[in-house]
């Protein structure tokens, strides 16, 4: 539960959402600002090939290692300490980055960063959950997507002006004030959350399952391009303890990931859908800039202003097509979306060394980011909706999970497909044969999401429960068991169902003690669960029945 619901267009509202783009602005910035100062960073510090990908990748071990139970901290502790917490973290470890005498001290500051990142990550979605009122949750979420995309966007450009101005180095120092002043303004402007169902004790043994699951599996594939049986040990006991955690928590009283949170399709479908589009991203933000200063000659400021039109469009459209989402349906945008991605791939495919700007690589990011803007938004509002409302931080942690992942199997595995060496990435000619093949297979991650999409998602999700307060109430809840209901105000069509269950059972069994409650009653609350449950009424009256408890 929040302290007080935040309305949309108020000035608590625009500082809310201000402070949590700012605080997952730092994740995302660094992780795209890396790859364009990959070259200075090799030169500065005379690292390899091996040094200079673990510095992406040791960030995003950490990372994904503790997303989950950085997750369920939010939701324990309180989502806004954590979120501070992770912030303060990251902008510690961000300074330490900037002062890294030798590659070896990059990588290990970069892989403490992640673990701010972990934080910071979940806690910044949870607590738009959570603090904005139901019914302006998933304009909160397009406009965070869109902000937050033109971070990640953006990033190669705001790198690539203060490598060649300054140093590499200062890509870690401009967090610092910004990692100051979006704690300073967290704790003054944004409302405290977190589970109050919450008890026990914390759930050490499926915490460290995960951390070591997750971050024995994205050693493994950082370490693909390499082979070698240490590599393949680790990534089979990561594998393991995954299989553990799941045993661990299908018993467990207290359980960071209640196993019960996928048993919503469309939760799990929405990170299913996460899950393709964000490998297929991983693949163009990780190659593109690379290709187009090695293999077309541009420098690092226009390698980063190349994704410009992309930053344009997040900002100009990611906010509608949420909005889009909330109104007609997630299904249409999470089709059409990632049909554009494919298509601005397929046009990256036409891009050789030579080519101008505006011919060749402009069409390409401009679909590009036309897809990216109509996905990116709907998907992430799609994935907490489907979530209740006392898990937002472990939803937020999950889906993020996901998203960092698919891109780390990206980063790993599509120079493999692409048959990438580390040599061939300062070679123009190999480089631009392999960046096809990535392209065009990164292309068909998206189209599987389009398909999976179109299958899986339905256009309800997002749909709020606008008659189940009064179903709740007629059913003659104590106020207790209302003011809990009432609080899961974001809950889906599949939920209202279940909900009309119980209050039907409910309403059958107070009627033997209290004539009262006559058919004008139940005419009513038939009525409200029809606003909610639309071509599903049939189930609606069954559940009123008390004939039967759905879902």
């Amino acid at each position: 539960m929040n302290e007080e619901a935040v309305a949309w267009g108020t000035a608590r509202g625009r500082w809310v959402l201000g402070v949590t783009v700012l605080g997952s602005a730092l994740g995302f910035l660094d992780a795209t600002v890396v790859n364009v100062a990959l070259p200075a960073i090799g030169e500065d510090l005379d690292a390899g090939v091996a040094g200079l990908q673990w510095t992406v990748n040791g960030y995003l071990l950490t990372l994904s290692a503790l997303i989950l139970l950085g997750g369920s901290l939010a939701d324990r502790l309180g989502r806004r300490r954590m979120f501070v917490s992770g912030v303060l973290w990251f902008t510690g470890a961000s300074l330490l980055c900037a002062l890294a005498p030798t590659v070896e001290a990059l990588v290990l500051a970069r892989v403490l960063q992640g673990i701010g990142g972990a934080l910071l990550t979940p806690g910044s979605l949870a607590i738009l959950e959570s603090a904005f009122r139901r019914e302006d949750r998933a304009r909160a979420i397009g406009a965070w997507s869109a902000l937050s995309g033109i971070a990640a966007a953006g990033g190669p450009l705001v790198g690539g002006y203060l490598i060649g101005a300054l140093s590499w180095r200062w890509i870690f120092l401009i967090n610092l004030p910004l990692g100051l002043l979006v704690a300073f303004f967290a704790l003054r402007h944004v409302p405290e959350s977190r589970d109050e169902t919450a008890t026990g004790r914390l759930d050490v043994p499926g915490s460290a399952l995960a951390a070591i699951g997750l971050g024995g599996v994205t050693f493994a594939l950082t370490r693909a391009s390499e082979g070698g049986a240490v590599t393949g040990v680790i990534g089979v006991a990561g594998v393991l303890a995954l299989g553990a955690f799941l045993a661990v928590e299908r018993r467990s009283a207290h359980p960071m990931l209640p196993l019960s949170i996928f048993s919503s399709r469309q939760f799990t479908a929405a990170n299913l859908l996460t899950f393709t589009v964000y490998a297929a991203l991983g693949g163009v933000f990780f190659l593109l800039v690379v290709y187009l200063q090695t293999s077309l000659g541009y420098s690092p400021l226009a390698a980063g202003a190349a994704s410009l039109p992309i930053t344009g469009l997040m900002l100009a459209l990611s906010s509608r097509a949420g909005a889009l989402a909330q109104r007609r349906g997630p299904r249409l945008p999470l089709t059409v979306g990632p049909l554009l991605l494919a298509a601005g791939m397929a046009l990256m495919l036409r891009i050789d060394p030579g080519d101008g700007y505006v011919g060749s690589v402009l069409p390409a990011v401009f679909v590009f980011g036309l897809g990216l803007a109509a996905t990116v938004a709907p998907v992430t509002a799609t994935a907490l909706a489907a979530a209740e409302e006392h898990h937002a931080g472990l939803a937020s942690g999950v889906n993020n999970a996901v998203s960092r992942v698919a891109q780390l199997l990206a980063v790993a595995v599509l120079p493999l497909v692409a048959g990438l060496s580390g040599e061939d990435f300062a070679d123009p000619a190999a480089l631009a044969a392999g960046f096809k093949i990535a392209m065009a297979t990164a292309a068909g991650l998206a189209l599987a999401g389009a398909a999976l999409a179109f299958a899986t998602i339905s256009d309800d999700v997002l749909e709020l429960c606008d008659g189940a307060d009064l179903l709740i109430h007629d059913a003659q809840y104590t106020p207790a068991e209302f003011e809990q209901k009432r609080h899961w105000g974001h809950c889906t069509v599949d939920y209202a169902v279940h909900v009309a269950a119980e209050a039907g059972a409910k309403r059958l069994a107070l009627f033997h003690h209290d004539p009262s409650h006559d058919d004008t009653t139940v005419d009513c609350l038939l009525a409200g669960a029809r606003v909610t449950a639309g071509n599903r009424i049939d189930e609606v009256v069954a559940a009123y029945e008390g004939l039967t408890i759905l879902l």
